[in-house]
């Protein structure tokens, strides 16, 4: 497979009147605020991930301040984002930065892969970007792109296909003094895919690569990449407890440290209704106190989750569970700061807004 000539030279071309030039971790462009961007952009689109990125530098500007957060304060500042293996990996790695690399992200691509969260493709676009290296990346925006110049068959997440594309995307790579505009290369790269070769309803007819694209020349543009194969998602269900004291606080517990939402706080959960019945008499909330809210239904890389909120409100007594490392009465505005699963601030904010709409009245 021949590579288009110039193709680094026609994609900065492009990128210089169609690219990305303003998001916040191009200016400044450091190691660290590359990384931190390049683990929120995991499965994450960059729209989505601005205004977190933003909160997340107010509150950990470098790589000391966030190795020296509790779990707690990072997944605070990372609540609603989701993937929250991503923000516990990104601590871990910040830690080991300052007991192992005299408080630096490596510079050696072999090295800082051994970091926790950072593959081949995020360690590539930290260094080439930070830096300048040649290293090629392979999101899926590229792998998109490599698919269709080159017809490559097959899902893209396989790992023969891989194998395929990783070599194809490192010839790619600007030659001699074009070194220099590795971190626009880079940045070209993820917003060509993404705005140009789109997934649907990519913009042949304005693509710089068009004569050389051979998913075009084949008329198989809307057929590559392959998509992933269809499978079907386990469907799991599980109760959840609202128990808000007329103090204004919610009974949270902290989930355990591996699994689905691990270390985050969340409601009380239990398998079945009975269960959850069960707990909560034995601290005085009675069955007939508890009420269902709606539904909700949230999806997970993995499965699906069907959620029953039941809801109580009620006075605070000696019953009352007291607070432990794992299970704390927190109000609705100590909430804001803490790691939160979705589903669970939502329900959370919901009952605080029909609350507060009810004492208005």
């Amino acid at each position: 497979m021949k590579a288009p000539a110039d193709f680094s030279a026609r994609l900065l071309r492009w990128f210089d009147v169609h690219g990305r030039h303003d998001l916040p971790w191009q200016h400044p462009r450091s190691a660290y605020r590359v990384w931190v961007a390049e683990i929120m952009l995991q499965q994450t689109q960059v729209s989505t991930v601005i205004p977190y990125y933003q909160r997340f530098l107010d509150a950990f500007a470098n790589l000391p301040t966030l190795a020296a957060a509790s779990e707690d304060e990072v997944l605070g500042r990372w609540s609603g984002l989701g993937y929250y293996s991503r923000a516990r990996n990104l601590h871990a790695a910040a830690k080991r930065c300052m007991s192992v690399h005299n408080g630096e992200l490596p510079s050696d691509i072999a090295t800082l892969m051994q970091l926790p969260g950072i593959g081949r493709s995020t360690a590539a676009a930290i260094l080439a970007q930070a830096y300048g290296q040649p290293h090629a990346i392979l999101d899926g925006n590229v792998k998109r792109l490599l698919c269709r110049l080159f017809a490559i068959e097959g899902w893209p997440g396989t790992a023969s296909v891989e194998k395929q594309l990783w070599p194809l995307a490192q010839s790619l790579l600007p030659a001699g003094g074009e070194h220099a505009r590795l971190a626009d290369y880079t940045q070209a790269m993820m917003d060509f895919g993404a705005s140009q070769c789109r997934r649907s309803r990519p913009d042949c007819a304005a693509c710089p690569f068009e004569a050389d694209c051979a998913a075009r020349r084949l008329d198989r543009v809307s057929e590559l990449p392959r998509s992933r194969p269809r499978k079907v998602w386990p469907q799991r269900e599980c109760v959840m407890l609202l128990l808000a004291a007329r103090d204004g606080t919610f009974l949270l517990h902290r989930r355990p440290p591996v699994g689905v939402w691990a270390s985050l706080w969340s409601l009380p959960q239990f398998d079945d209704i009975i269960s959850a019945h069960r707990w909560a008499k034995a601290f005085g909330v009675a069955e007939t106190v508890l009420a269902p809210m709606p539904v909700i239904e949230h999806v997970f890389s993995h499965f699906r989750l069907a959620i029953q909120p039941l809801h109580a409100h009620f006075d605070v007594t000696s019953n009352r569970v007291a607070d432990t490392d794992d299970s704390r009465w927190l109000s609705a505005l100590e909430l804001k700061s803490l790691g939160l699963p979705t589903p669970v601030r939502r329900l959370i904010d919901s009952m605080t807004e029909s609350t507060n709409k009810r004492l208005t009245q």
